[in-house]
């Protein structure tokens, strides 16, 4: 099976590692620059195409899209076109233009897609996941999600003002930055029936986006979440709470553990994280799901339909921090 990465950034080169690491793959990448092409040719011994045509004539079977955010859609849309199955790294754009396009071809085609909300292979989040479907907290009232950390920090020597995620027009801000808070919101609680929130850039750091916001979400069933982003905070914080009648779950990225409180016997359980994980292994997890799809092995758990319901719920954040308004998404 033949495999093409667009965009040799970390993520990609990251992705790159690893289906090399699952094997029985042939990997070639694409990128603009000769820096990021040298870079995989070094670590890789790959071949890196300058021009993304000659990339796509070489005859991949699928393309993995890890370009800026602002940079999705059209690589994603030839590839599509020239009938290669997609990986798209999260969030799927940075607005809806040319989507429905790839939708309509994605569909047409039978082709499988994948969008890179890796979260959802993490450990901890799978288990919550599992504790809910099996009942175990009752009904779910409310939830709390929060993902917090300070940006300049992310990536020693590398200024943060140039990163996409501080800039507006490469598709940046903690909105769409933290999708996966959204995505994993709803693949726990279903469909977004309402929203509002409140965000703005308000600390000194120096972006054009927001760095902080608020998000309320009223699900169809009824519950209620409430998801705080951000780029400030000066520890990493990643955790979530969800309340139901007959309990309590909580997950914990610092600590690698989930916590059940049962309403019954008044007692909490905990579930540990396995002791030699490491967050790389979500990344190879999805890469392999991804390549059980393509062999039908597997079927998505968020596939492009699914990343362009995340997105659509995420602009409707955006609009509604914008307007200061409640925002319905029943159609």
């Amino acid at each position: 099976m033949k495999f093409l990465v667009t965009g040799c950034g970390s993520i990609g080169r990251r992705h790159i590692s690893n289906l090399l690491t699952i094997g029985n793959i042939e990997v070639s990448a694409h990128d603009l620059t000769p820096d990021g092409r040298n870079k995989v040719k070094e670590l890789f011994g790959i071949n890196a195409h300058e021009n993304y045509e000659d990339a796509l004539a070489a005859g991949p079977d699928a393309v993995i899209v890890t370009t800026p955010t602002n940079e999705h859609i059209s690589p994603a849309l030839e590839a599509a076109t020239a009938g290669c199955h997609l990986f798209i790294e999260k969030p799927v754009s940075h607005n809806t233009e040319g989507l429905a396009k790839i939708l309509s071809i994605v569909k047409e085609k039978g082709l499988i897609t994948l969008v890179g909300c890796n979260m959802r292979f993490h450990p901890g989040l799978k288990k919550v996941k599992e504790l809910l479907d099996k009942g175990t907290a009752g009904k779910i009232l409310s939830a709390d999600i929060e993902t917090g950390s300070y940006m300049p920090e992310w990536r020693p020597g590398i200024d943060y003002r140039k990163v996409y995620s501080a800039r507006s027009d490469m598709g940046g801000g903690v909105i769409l930055d933290a999708i996966h808070e959204i995505d994993y919101a709803r693949w726990m609680l279903g469909d977004v029936a309402a929203l509002c929130c409140m965000a703005d850039k308000l600390s000194s750091l120096e972006l054009d986006v927001e760095d902080v916001a608020d998000i309320l979400l009223r699900f169809t069933s009824g519950t209620i979440a409430h998801l705080h982003l951000d780029y400030v905070q000066r520890v990493y914080s990643r955790n979530c709470k969800f309340v139901g009648e007959d309990g309590v779950i909580t997950w914990d990225f610092n600590e690698g553990q989930v916590g059940l409180f049962s309403a019954h016997n008044k007692h909490w359980t905990w579930f540990k994280q396995p002791p030699d994980f490491e967050l790389n292994q979500m990344y190879v997890d999805e890469m392999r799901h991804f390549v059980n799809c393509i062999t039908g092995v597997e079927k998505p758990v968020l596939d492009i339909f699914g990343g362009a319901e995340d997105l659509r719920i995420a602009m409707a954040v955006k609009q509604s921090a914008k307007e200061q308004q409640f925002i319905s998404l029943i159609q």
